[in-house]
């Protein structure tokens, strides 16, 4: 599976699509892709995603569908047609949404990796318990990881850090996505579980999403090969 994929995605995370292209166009397809969210979608709409394509860049669709099950199903299927690599989902709004995202992927001309965002990992315990959800954080990951992995979606995004804990229960080629990486251990921000480039391998990330430490980089190819020789 992951021969197809590159390492590394990285987020465009801009209004303004002269920006983005300028941006992209600094960086080499052959070895990273780009993470499309909903910022630089809301902007520029699909016309962005076949300019990215034109370049030669995979593309990872950020757009976290969380929706009644029809409505989920028929926007994962229009999704799909945009001849995306990866697309994602909220676990959060359940198995039968989860089984309709994958429905639409199933109908669609074009097959992408179909993968649940977990939690978000600007998400801690205190965050947690301030929408009512009193479990531990690797106990909410597990179980929405097993939904996905039962209604046989591709893999989750999370935290490296979740992932020793809920690695054991879940399929062998399952996919994990990583977002919140950064360079250095104190670089947070506003991300509260993070991993540097290199632990996030170590603990078993397949893929890792990298944004600010590349992309406001005065040299953003420069950094990205450092970290493809680091992670190598």
């Amino acid at each position: 599976m992951m021969n197809i994929l590159p390492k590394i995605f990285i987020a465009i995370d801009q209004n303004d699509i002269n920006k983005a292209k300028e941006l992209i166009q600094k960086l080499p397809p052959e070895i990273c892709g780009i993470k499309v969210g909903k910022e630089l979608f809301t902007v520029c709409g699909p016309e962005i995603i076949e300019w990215i394509h034109a370049k030669g860049f995979k593309v990872f669709l950020d757009l976290k569908y969380h929706d009644i099950p029809n409505t989920v199903e028929k926007a994962c299927f229009a999704a799909s047609n945009m001849g995306i690599s990866i697309l994602n989902v909220h676990a959060l709004g359940g198995k039968d949404m989860l089984l309709a995202a994958k429905e639409g992927i199933d109908k669609s001309n074009n097959a992408p990796y179909l993968i649940a965002v977990t939690l978000l990992t600007s998400m801690d315990p205190n965050a947690l318990k301030e929408i009512g959800l009193h479990s531990s954080v690797s106990n909410q990951i597990l179980n929405l990881a097993k939904s996905a992995s039962q209604a046989s979606l591709d893999g989750i995004v999370c935290s490296a850090k979740d992932i020793t804990d809920i690695k054991d229960a879940l399929p062998e080629n399952f996919l994990y996505v990583t977002p919140g990486i950064r360079l250095s251990d104190s670089a947070k921000d506003d991300q509260k579980r993070i991993t540097t480039p290199l632990e996030a391998i170590k603990m078993g990330s397949n893929i890792l999403v990298i944004g600010r430490p590349i992309t406001q980089a005065r040299d953003p190819e420069s950094v990205l090969n450092s970290i493809i020789s680091e992670i190598n």
